[in-house]
């Protein structure tokens, strides 16, 4: 599977990513120390990336949780990473998170990622409702759920810790499948 939105593509995340991978949480370490932790913990050297990229391989195939890769088409540079995270088959629910390298930024690669992946989600999963859960001061986050339709629900109290903080409160959006 693979979707191409200019120069870029989407694919889901491969065992071989590993380095590329660990290249890109190094090189945006002080970007996802706050609200990608553990993901950063667990890249911060090739080998605990390689596992990462196996482990996330596997989670995709069992359909327990999608991690993907944002490429430049010429140089396959990893641009940036989008989750479809706690996935309830039943509910039919999921939650976007996403990060994006800080020489891509600005670009709208994260907001073309999540209307290509809503799509996915809905046609391939079967999901009917799509979640953003983002901090208020993380406007280009609040842009690409605005920038996709997504609709303010609510304020959760308390919802996020990032490491050595108190808790954050954090805003939901969501969007709906169109019922045709």
């Amino acid at each position: 599977m693979q979707l191409s939105f200019g120069s870029y593509h989407i694919v889901p995340i491969q065992p071989k990513d590993g380095w590329n991978i660990c290249n890109f949480c190094v090189a945006n370490e002080d970007r996802l120390k706050r609200y990608f932790p553990k993901t950063l913990e667990q890249n911060l050297t090739p080998d605990l990336s390689n596992i990462f990229a196996n482990k996330k391989a596997k989670q995709f195939e069992a359909k327990d949780e999608f991690l993907f890769t944002i490429r430049e088409n010429g140089t396959k540079k990893l641009a940036g990473l989008v989750y479809i995270k706690e996935v309830d088959l039943d509910k039919k629910q999921g939650e976007f998170a996403y990060c994006i390298d800080y020489t891509f930024e600005g670009q709208g690669l994260i907001t073309s990622s999540v209307k290509l992946l809503s799509d996915y989600a809905f046609e391939s999963l079967g999901l009917k409702a799509l979640q953003i859960i983002v901090h208020k001061s993380n406007i280009g986050s609040v842009k690409v759920a605005e920038n996709n339709n997504f609709t303010w629900i609510k304020t959760l109290n308390n919802e996020f810790s990032p490491p050595g903080e108190d808790p954050l409160n954090m805003e939901l959006y969501e969007l709906y499948k169109e019922i045709e």
